[in-house]
């Protein structure tokens, strides 16, 4: 029997899931300090409700199907942001939510590109500029917090609309000609260049690395302007950037990407659209990519409780260092202390604390840290 996971698959453990673990802590913290409230969504779907309106997007294509044992046609959730059409329902706005979870491609896979990965998200149901702001802020304190100096790039889909309809593109092309220019970071300007030629709108490229006084004739400018002028007011820098453009039809107003000098890939991504006559705004974390640049490391403080033959009392100091500790792990060994040694080592145990007749007997027990090989005494 083959037991390794399926390509695209990853098991995590030890350390590395650790890290993962704290860094989703932090994550939560301060979406919730942004008045941003949790919900959970079903992993599996209807497969129309995943597809949605937006069919043609490439994250739709790489959808995961399949079936129920009704013949039901049933699909993996790709992302959270279109189950929010079901979640916002009855809900007073501006509604604020965030989502931690598992989302499935199936898509080619790389080093940094995986089947299952781990969005964080937020949304604001009933938003405006001054939301984007607030999102973006939130967005560069944690980046920071993890170490990570961010690199804040916009740009606007209405603003490319209308740049679209000055070059007298034609309509029916127009959502291609968005996609080609999508693939500007992953695939290059020649590349890009080359497909939009085939839709007659390859001018497109040069008119997009015109200067500012190009854009300011566009009314959606203004929203770029706007957005900045409130990221200021959080003192944060965002860069206008016309080729971001974010995959998804969906998106109508404000789009942002952020990157790290140290990777390629995005690392997180959102933009403003609108659901049911409502404008919304939101963004998404990739805890995967965000693990494997952060500079963090999380050290977690571990004892191990050594019983040498007095269970009941290594119990009791366990029982007693949870309560009075409880940042701290606390594990109870039962056999002899040189297995127990070798276990403190595998699992990053800092302190192991002997728990013999002696002991008990003078209320003192010896504590071993690990690392050092220091020995002190703990006092009851």
């Amino acid at each position: 029997m083959n037991t390794e996971p399926v390509k695209g698959f990853r098991d995590f453990s030890g350390k590395e899931a650790e890290n993962r673990a704290e860094m989703r802590k932090i994550i939560v913290r301060t979406f919730e300090r942004y008045g941003f409230e949790p919900v959970e969504t079903p992993i599996i779907e209807q497969e129309e409700f995943v597809r949605g309106e937006n069919k043609e997007d490439e994250a739709i294509s790489d959808i995961f199907k399949l079936q129920d044992k009704g013949k039901r046609n049933l699909a993996l959730r790709y992302e959270f942001t279109f189950q929010l059409k079901r979640i916002m329902k009855n809900k007073k706005l501006p509604y604020k939510r965030y989502q931690i979870g598992e989302v499935f491609r199936d898509e080619p896979v790389s080093s940094n590109r995986f089947r299952q990965f781990t969005q964080c998200d937020v949304d604001i149901v009933g938003s405006n500029v001054k939301n984007e702001a607030e999102i973006l802020a939130m967005t560069s304190e944690l980046m920071r917090e993890f170490g990570i100096e961010p690199i804040i790039l916009v740009n606007n889909r209405r603003l490319l609309n209308e740049i679209l309809n000055d070059l007298k593109i034609k309509e029916k092309d127009r959502e291609q000609v968005l996609r080609e220019i999508d693939k500007f970071g992953k695939i290059g300007e020649k590349e890009v260049i080359s497909n939009l030629k085939k839709l007659n709108a390859d001018k497109v490229i040069k008119v997009l690395k015109s200067g500012e006084a190009y854009f300011k004739k566009f009314q959606a400018y203004k929203e770029i302007i706007s957005l900045i002028e409130y990221c200021r007011l959080y003192g944060v820098k965002i860069l206008f950037s016309p080729t971001v453009i974010r995959g998804l039809s969906y998106y109508n107003e404000n789009v942002f990407e952020v990157k790290a000098k140290n990777i390629s890939e995005t690392l997180v991504a959102g933009g403003s659209y609108m659901f049911d006559g409502i404008q919304c705004t939101g963004i998404s974390f990739g805890l995967d990519r965000l693990a494997l640049i952060s500079k963090l490391r999380f050290e977690r403080e571990k004892y191990l409780i050594i019983s040498l033959g007095e269970d009941e009392a290594a119990i009791g100091l366990a029982r007693k260092l949870r309560e009075k500790n409880r940042g701290k792990d606390v594990t109870v060994y039962y056999g002899k202390p040189s297995k127990a040694l070798d276990y403190a080592n595998s699992y990053g145990i800092n302190e192991v604390i002997f728990v013999g007749e002696k002991e008990i007997k003078e209320k003192k027990f010896k504590v071993k840290d690990m690392k050092t090989g220091k020995e002190s005494a703990l006092k009851l």
